[in-house]
């Protein structure tokens, strides 16, 4: 309906309503594609968690599109301030896209010389496709399909930032997301 209407000379706003499960829907992909959602977490120093790695995997494996939920930091306490008991709280922080990508592209390295991984090979890797979005929803939106080292460079500007790693994709699918 979108695109003809767009053909058409028509002009298209798309209003969603509060969810980012709803709002993926600007990016073209159908939504029944999807497959279970992941959610990246900001890397500390020691604690680097790819845990949402398998899931992944496994919407790969099926041809399922995966919405990456990144994280938000809002009203956090440092380790050391949590330890002293004192409520000192971080300024709110909010991965981006590019954040994002650098993390997907050192776990996809990491499993790759995992030893048992189909002879070295991750699921995805640099040169695969990705959906950046930004501000979904509002009048400053951002969509950008572009390849995963690509977006690990790419300021999509303010939060808050989700992707999605495209699946098996339909000739609609494929023609909507060359706009972006």
């Amino acid at each position: 309906l979108f695109l003809r209407a767009k053909t058409a000379g028509a002009q298209v706003r798309v209003i969603h309503n509060a969810s980012i499960m709803g709002g993926i829907a600007s990016c073209g992909l159908q939504l029944y594609n999807f497959g279970k959602a992941v959610s990246l977490c900001f890397w500390t120093e020691h604690w680097k968690p790819n845990s949402w790695y398998d899931r992944l995997a496994q919407n790969r494996s099926i041809g399922a599109h995966t919405l990456l939920l990144l994280d938000i930091k809002v009203k956090e306490r440092s380790e050391e301030n949590m330890m002293r008991g004192r409520n000192i709280f971080e300024p709110p922080r909010y991965m981006t896209c590019a954040q994002a990508a650098q993390q997907l592209l050192t776990v996809a390295e990491d499993k790759a010389k995992e030893e048992g991984n189909g002879g070295g090979v991750a699921c995805y890797g640099p040169e695969t496709e990705v959906v950046a979005m930004a501000r979904m929803g509002s009048e400053t939106q951002r969509i950008v399909f572009a390849k995963l080292s690509e977006v690990a460079k790419l300021d999509m500007g303010a939060p808050l930032h989700c992707m999605v790693m495209p699946g098996e994709m339909h000739e609609m699918e494929k023609e909507f997301l060359a706009q972006f």
